[in-house]
């Protein structure tokens, strides 16, 4: 790389996660987005083992097949190619393999989702490894990625969230857990996990049983909501410590709720952007949007999804996404869009505010 300007962007994707392949989707897309006059992907594929794969340039380019590297399937990256390991590295993180350097990191793009990559176990790595990297810290990342902790901070701020209880696997193995002061329909879910995996709605209580042990499949605590009827509102929130939240948008949802199936195998678009809301509503999505990234501590990026009770003309915050889908059909690059900032802005920025944080952190140490 003697003589390349270029900013080395090392593209991590995939991971043990069982949210593996929507990270394989989001990784394609940002690689191909970004502009090649100004930065240089450095693409890194971890597999479910936890192994780290370097992703030669030719094979970016579809110019190799597998086993030898890593290719694109349709819509998302497969993690097949030559192991590495990350050390500290000067400047940035030295990429090696068998004992050799062959690339360096000046800042990191974080594309995996859920446990051991959205949750603080990746950030503390690259914390420890001194490289500036796009998106929320250690604490912001391990709130973001825990239900139960969220919705703490979310209370604790004063953010509208949903009737709420959690239990644990001690606790429900034993029989001790109680569940009640709800009202069904109920919504079980793991308190770590994303992409609606291990989700399930329940009607009645005689399915209460099969949906925490679904849920205690994925994370040792559940957490079950009191269901809202009404309307599935995201909105993307983007800066540092002064953020900015993007157009509003709608997820249209069949079945009584947004499932897996619904969000990545479905053949019609299920996101409406902008959303048609009254601006009063609007305003306020937007308002607590930047009210729960702070309440987290957010930094760079964060979607953040509502639930619209209409006939009250109630909002409530579900969740907060510190690292959200990023394939160019996903929510988050889309309301940003309709706020006027391109998906290659939108690189361009996150990638500053990555930066930003970094240098503001080596200027306190």
């Amino acid at each position: 790389m003697t003589g390349d300007a270029r900013i080395r962007v090392g593209v991590l994707f995939g991971g043990p996660s069982a949210e593996h392949d929507v990270s394989c989707s989001s990784a394609l897309a940002v690689v191909r987005a970004l502009p090649r006059d100004r930065y240089a992907p450095v693409v890194v594929g971890v597999t479910r083992e936890g192994d780290f794969r370097l992703v030669p340039d030719n094979v970016l380019e579809g110019k190799m097949s597998p086993p030898d590297g890593v290719r694109a399937i349709d819509d998302h990256l497969e993690v097949v190619g030559p192991l590495v390991e990350l050390r500290p590295g000067r400047p940035g993180v030295a990429v090696l393999a068998d004992g050799d350097v062959v690339a360096h990191l000046d800042v990191v793009f974080p594309l995996l989702h859920g446990p051991f990559g959205e949750d603080g176990v990746l950030q503390g790595l690259l914390e420890f490894l001194g490289v500036p990297y796009v998106g929320g810290g250690i604490a912001a990342s391990a709130v973001g990625m825990d239900k139960v902790a969220m919705k703490r901070a979310f209370v604790a701020e004063n953010v509208p969230v949903t009737p709420h209880i959690w239990v644990d696997e001690v606790s429900w193995a034993k029989g001790s857990a109680v569940i009640d002061g709800l009202e069904y329909p109920l919504f079980v879910k793991p308190a770590n996990m994303g992409s609606s995996i291990g989700i399930t709605r329940v009607t009645d209580p005689s399915g209460l049983a099969a949906a925490v042990d679904k849920a205690l499949e994925y994370d040792p605590v559940v957490i079950v909501e009191q269901g809202v009827t009404g309307r599935e509102i995201e909105c993307g929130v983007l800066g540092g410590f002064a953020p900015e939240a993007s157009r509003v948008g709608e997820v249209t949802v069949s079945g009584g709720w947004f499932d897996y199936e619904q969000k990545y195998l479905g053949t019609v678009d299920p996101m409406i952007v902008p959303a048609v809301l009254p601006p009063h509503v609007e305003a306020e999505v937007r308002a607590l949007s930047v009210a729960a990234f702070r309440a987290v501590g957010g930094w760079g990026l964060a979607r953040v999804d509502f639930l619209y009770d209409e006939a009250a003309d109630r909002l409530y915050v579900n969740e907060l996404n510190t690292m959200p889908g990023f394939t160019a059909h996903s929510m988050y690059p889309k309301v940003w869009q309709a706020s006027g900032v391109s998906y290659q802005d939108l690189l361009d920025r996150l990638i500053a505010l990555a930066f930003e944080r970094h240098a503001r952190k080596r200027g306190m140490a």
